[in-house]
């Protein structure tokens, strides 16, 4: 159940939720959390979270604030937490330093962390929240809160489109659909996760490097994650070249030779034998538990449509990221959306009838556009 919001207790946290996204590739797996501290109308302080293992951002705020926290009001994008973990629990800090109010976006999913809420109003602190809905919480910090409830990766899923929904002019060629902004903005997303993800036709036909090299260097570089079936990536190809100096998985299947894995694993790759879930196609199910057990939490996938298409009708698309272009390919073009179950196939008119719901509001990226998508889940 969330709680009701005045305007000027809205404006401030979202202000908070704003000031969160400073931490943006330094805190994963821990989530993004922003921190206002406000007194007698005024802003005394800011925090968030900088650095995993770092202080919270609660803990940044009071630091700054000093002694003019006691009395003030605390707007905290996520509950504050109650645990003894890398740093002291933030409901115990905020409690200490005086702290008369507490006003927090999304309740805090996890067993041991979770609850500083009610921790704080039995000690007396006047506390309002949760006041964002599941959903929202959700899509603030997709990955934290869904950890808590698969032991699957949560995945993304990133397609550039035209506007006639083709990825490419033709088959087997590599097109460039969007402009500078739009690419720089997939250099942020990768610097989100554990992970990014191809197949074998998009690592042969784009030879891509899937590395962070725009903004602020993530504290660890995703993995580059190929899925090979035959293990056909070029041993002379951007990934293989730079194996050794950024991890390279590669996930292959019965029918691959044992000739070039073993190459592959000569190049500094590490190879990741599956099962087959067909012709040419490896069980998605036990690449993500590989990945999952393997610490990965948050998959980028990046195409190209086969494998996005194979993740829709598996149902283990979690948000999808559709970079639009505003270009068309023609009747030669390769589709993005190939045979996706209906659902998704809806994205054009999301809502709960077409199992996906916005995750933010669109976004102009020079001349192209960013629109973000939620799949469904039962606890939504």
């Amino acid at each position: 159940m969330t709680v009701p919001l005045s305007d000027t207790d809205r404006a401030y946290l979202e202000q908070a939720v704003r000031i969160a996204d400073r931490g943006w590739g330094r805190v994963h797996p821990n989530p993004l959390v922003g921190c206002l501290l406000v007194k007698d109308g005024t802003v005394i302080a800011e925090g968030w979270h900088a650095e995993y293992g770092g202080p919270h951002a609660e803990a940044m705020a009071l630091t700054l604030a000093g002694d003019r926290a006691r009395g003030a009001t605390a707007y905290v994008s996520l509950e504050p937490c109650r645990h003894e973990g890398r740093t002291p629990p933030c409901s115990r800090a905020l409690r200490r330093a005086g702290v008369a109010r507490v006003v927090y976006g999304a309740a805090d999913p996890g067993g041991d962390s979770g609850g500083g809420g009610d921790e704080l109003r039995a000690a007396g602190v006047e506390v309002v929240g949760p006041t964002f809905t599941e959903r929202r919480a959700r899509a603030l910090n997709p990955a934290f809160h869904h950890r808590f409830r698969s032991d699957r990766p949560w995945v993304a899923l990133k397609l550039a489109t035209s506007i006639d929904g083709g990825i490419a002019a033709r088959a087997g060629e590599q097109s460039w659909l969007t402009g500078p902004e739009a690419r720089d903005e997939v250099h942020r997303l990768r610097a989100s996760v554990d992970g990014v993800m191809v197949g074998a036709r998009t690592a042969r036909t784009d030879d891509p490097r899937l590395t962070v090299r725009v903004g602020a260097p993530p504290r660890v570089p995703p993995v580059r994650i190929v899925l090979d079936p035959r293990a056909t990536t070029p041993l002379d190809g951007a990934l293989l070249r730079t194996a050794r100096e950024v991890p390279v998985w590669i996930f292959t299947g019965p029918e691959a030779p044992d000739a070039a894995l073993a190459a592959i694993e000569a190049a500094g790759a590490v190879v990741h034998p599956v099962g087959s879930a067909g012709p040419h196609a490896l069980d998605l199910d036990e690449v993500l538990r590989r990945c999952g057990e393997r610490g990965i939490s948050a998959l980028l996938c990046e195409g190209g449509g086969r494998l996005g298409a194979a993740l829709a009708r598996a149902d283990l698309v979690d948000r999808l990221a559709l970079f639009v272009a505003p270009r068309v390919l023609g009747a030669e073009a390769v589709p993005a959306f190939p045979d996706w179950p209906a659902p998704v196939g809806a994205v054009a008119a999301p809502g709960p009838d077409s199992g996906w719901v916005p995750a933010a509001p669109p976004r102009a990226l020079g001349v192209d556009s960013l629109l973000v998508f939620d799949r469904i889940r039962e606890h939504d």
